[in-house]
């Protein structure tokens, strides 16, 4: 299929997938070589192909998303890259899309941010069986990341994500909320979460915080611009490649993030789990996308008594341990430990709501709560103690930053 890779209303480059696999064939003409996507290397006018279909190919769900599988199925395709061009690449994370060759398609009349889609393909997520006639593959659902199961709703008419949780505890939905609880209590810029009950199961709900006028650049992105060599950390990489870029208060998000991953023990911060807000039409950076998705935090997966020996934690995007994450924070003094105080009734009460007793019990609540107080009481000591000194060393940089498989 000949199209035309479309930046909102500015034209790109011009493509050729393959109908079968999705992948990019052919690369044309490049209109406007400073809308690629970020981390496109262009030479000699000529944009590389390998990245460019990285980038495209990581726009479709996931092959490891719980239940694809029997989505695909239902859905009677092989892979979720079929999936792309069924929606015209269209997303509600940023403005990026093809036009097939021979349609008068524009920004204005399909993307999904001022237009309705269909929910065909999120029922058939969430375990509907497929419509006879009429079934509609234009939604968002194609384009989103992640290997939970989610789907896009629309909810007042407003665009929400409602995302679900990983057997047998289901308990990233709860953690969102315990994440929100903290980054209110410190102040921290965050998407908002709230948790409903669909058919006895947990889900969170958040709504979109992507705009038509703005899109989210994940950090994986901004880390492509420029190649790292062996002896840069990762944390340092990222910050050369936010500079090079014109991204500013870096250090300040970055504090916060690793502060906040600490006190929940995220195990899955990876490069798309946080970025980079931009206008799509001038390419001005807006600043640090809020928080989002913290759900994989609290020992989700684990027992009790892991739990309280912090057993087998993780730990993204810098480090593989949060101690040595922690290290990297250059500036405690904007925590107020006071306003931490209540925390242990707040994730009592969130964790105790009505419909969590058959995957929450006492013990694995008062596990959760004694260890988020006591890394908090460590966070204090290290916050009253410390001096600044980033060495920006290689040690136990993480390797392969990608998502939690949560079927495995």
């Amino acid at each position: 299929m000949k199209c035309t890779l479309m930046h909102k209303r500015i034209a790109v480059a011009e493509m050729e997938l393959d109908d079968a696999s999705g992948f990019i064939q052919k690369i044309g003409t490049v209109y406007a070589p400073e809308h690629l996507p970020v981390g496109i290397p262009i030479r000699k006018g000529l944009a590389d192909k390998a990245a460019l279909n990285e980038w495209w190919l990581d726009r479709s769900i996931p092959a490891s998303r719980s239940g694809i599988r029997e989505a695909l199925e239902t859905l009677e395709i092989t892979s979720t890259k079929m999936l792309l061009s069924r929606c015209y690449g269209l997303s509600l994370s940023d403005q990026y899309w093809i036009c097939p060759e021979g349609l008068s398609l524009t920004w204005d009349s399909i993307n999904f941010f001022d237009n309705d889609f269909s929910e065909d393909v999120g029922d058939v997520l969430f375990g509907a069986d497929r419509k006879g006639d009429g079934f509609n593959f234009s939604s968002p659902d194609n384009t989103s990341d992640g290997n939970l199961k989610k789907r896009w709703k629309v909810i007042n008419g407003k665009n929400y994500l409602v995302k679900g949780g990983s057997k047998p505890f289901c308990q990233q939905p709860f953690n969102e909320v315990i994440a929100v609880g903290i980054m209110e209590r410190l102040e921290i810029p965050h998407v908002s979460y709230e948790l409903i009950w669909m058919k006895n199961e947990p889900y969170s709900v958040c709504r979109d915080f992507v705009t038509g006028n703005a899109e989210l650049i994940p950090a994986w992105r901004i880390l492509k611009i420029q190649k790292k060599n062996n002896s840069t950390s990762v944390y340092q990489h990222f910050l050369h490649c936010c500079k090079a870029l014109g991204i500013k208060d870096v250090v300040p998000f970055l504090d916060r993030m690793i502060v906040l991953d600490y006190i929940i023990a995220n195990e899955d911060r990876h490069l798309n789990n946080f970025g980079v807000l931009r206008k799509a039409e001038t390419l001005e950076w807006l600043g640090f996308a809020p928080i989002y998705d913290s759900g994989s935090c609290l020992g989700y997966d684990k027992m009790p008594a892991q739990i309280r020996l912090e057993k087998g934690v993780v730990c993204k995007p810098f480090k593989n341990h949060h101690m040595e994450q922690l290290k990297l924070v250059s500036d405690f003094s904007w925590i107020d430990f006071d306003r931490l105080a209540d925390i242990g009734g707040f994730i009592e009460s969130t964790l105790s709501a009505d419909g969590a007793k058959e995957y929450m019990d006492e013990d694995r609540i008062r596990a959760i709560i004694g260890a988020v107080k006591g890394r908090i009481r460590q966070l204090s000591q290290l916050a009253m103690r410390h001096a600044p000194v980033q060495t920006f060393s290689t040690r136990d940089d993480v390797k392969e930053n990608i998502a939690e498989d949560y079927n495995s």
